[in-house]
């Protein structure tokens, strides 16, 4: 499971509304020739990450290699079925990252480029957001 070995606090306050500004890091494809590139912000699970790890991974085989270019560090609390307003924050429900607009999700390098397209085509559909395969110019 994808969580952060160490935390400051417990419990972390949400802070500022989901702005859909375009995000100046993490834009660029730093290790492989083909990425996933989300278009929309959104809060992204641990879940929904490892489902699309292990997507990749499963079709890539050792034909290729993935990097992971976005980690869950954010706590995401909620209360219990049933409980009534009051009472404080709830416990930790899950561990998420927030996504913008612009940000590389994974990077896939394999010299077969329709291997990787499609790596990252079937990932794209584990994840709640709207993305697109982008690939560096071979120039």
């Amino acid at each position: 499971m994808l969580q952060p070995r160490k935390l400051k606090h417990r419990k972390w306050m949400k802070g500022k509304s989901l702005n859909r500004k375009i995000t100046l890091k993490g834009i660029d494809l730093n290790f492989g020739n083909a990425g996933l590139k989300s278009l929309e912000t959104s809060y992204l699970k641990h879940t929904q990450i490892e489902a699309c790890i292990k997507e990749i991974k499963r079709i890539l085989g050792k034909k290729g290699r993935m990097w992971l270019r976005i980690f869950p560090h954010l706590t995401r609390t909620k209360k219990s079925e049933g409980v009534r307003m009051g009472g404080g924050k709830g416990d930790v429900d899950h561990y998420a990252t927030l996504v913008r607009p612009g940000t590389i999700l994974f990077e896939v390098e394999s010299k077969d480029k329709d291997l990787a397209f499609s790596a990252l085509k079937s990932a794209s559909y584990k994840l709640p957001i709207k993305t697109k395969i982008v690939f560096k110019d071979e120039s």
